[in-house]
């Protein structure tokens, strides 16, 4: 019982909170990111227009007292437009990066743990989805699966951002296995999977949280590019990836258009990769300073 008890995690993740608070990029990253979770969620209810109205005397509009942002094409308000797809590229990229890294832990903690078959047959399926073109096989099962909505496309997005993550894991695991504790725990009659979910996992926490982090900002940019070219989101759901497409035409004669949705594209990453590099020098030793 003591073996087990010696290694919870609890201790260990309110310290590594509080060493990654110390850092100023975590610290400006949290910051900029929780401005635009509030933002995204707030701005459409201060709005003078409604997610999805038009104004159809105003096309092509550019910013003024009645829109903010300007409108759209269609008429639409870009800064309502705008805020609703910030919202649901944040949704969907924290709903890939941690279904993702949950698949990637557990895969490669079961991998490294159990070994023999069961680690050749994950290995192998990692393996051959490394090697096909992921945008490749993204856009044609986009297009096969366009009545599933949203979070279909977060299924189909999870699905392929988990392999080195995964591979990452088995390989620490395969450390891991070896350590005393582990020993003992096994040798006590603890069952595999207790062992696994108690030490193995818990252990691969500095790795699995700083690759939520950046699959993040990750699966946020890969669904922009596939909706830019088509393959993402459809009506009636939109992202900032659809805006900039939908922009994309008129982004020289109409820049509002287009601006601003790449502006909070570009700054979401850059916040998210702030967070993600402070995490990993905090809970990396190798990399700490």
């Amino acid at each position: 019982m003591n073996v087990i008890q010696e290694y919870r995690p609890s201790g260990r993740v309110v310290r590594a909170v509080r060493m990654a608070l110390a850092r100023r990029r975590v610290v400006i990253g949290l910051v900029v990111l929780v401005m635009l979770v509030v933002a995204a969620w707030l701005g459409p209810m201060v709005a003078p227009w409604e997610a999805g109205e038009r104004d159809y005397d105003a096309f092509l509009a550019p910013p003024s007292a009645s829109h903010w942002w300007g409108t759209d094409s269609t008429g639409r308000d870009v800064f309502v437009t705008t805020l609703v797809g910030l919202r649901k590229s944040l949704v969907l990229g924290l709903a890939v990066a941690v279904l993702s890294t949950a698949v990637a832990g557990v895969l490669g903690a079961v991998a490294g743990f159990y070994g023999g078959l069961t680690d050749r047959a994950f290995m192998r399926l990692a393996d051959l989805l490394l090697i096909l073109p992921p945008f490749l096989i993204l856009a044609t099962l986009a297009s096969l699966a366009q009545g599933g909505g949203w979070v279909t496309f977060v299924l189909l997005l999870a699905g392929l951002l988990w392999m080195v993550t995964a591979r990452m894991a088995r390989s620490m695991t395969l450390s891991l296995r070896q350590r005393d504790y582990v020993r003992a725990a096994r040798y006590m009659g603890v069952p595999s999977h207790t062992i696994v979910l108690r030490h193995i996992m818990p252990n691969l926490a500095p790795l699995l949280t700083v690759d939520v982090t950046m699959n993040v900002s990750g699966a946020i940019v890969l669904e922009s590019a596939l909706s830019y070219f088509g393959f993402g989101l459809r009506y009636p759901d939109v992202s900032l990836g659809t805006l900039i497409a939908d922009g994309s035409a008129h982004a020289i004669t109409h820049p509002w258009t287009f601006a601003f949705c790449t502006g909070l594209l570009v700054v979401v990453v850059l916040a998210v990769h702030l967070i993600g590099d402070g995490l990993r020098d905090t809970l990396d030793p190798r990399t700490r300073r």
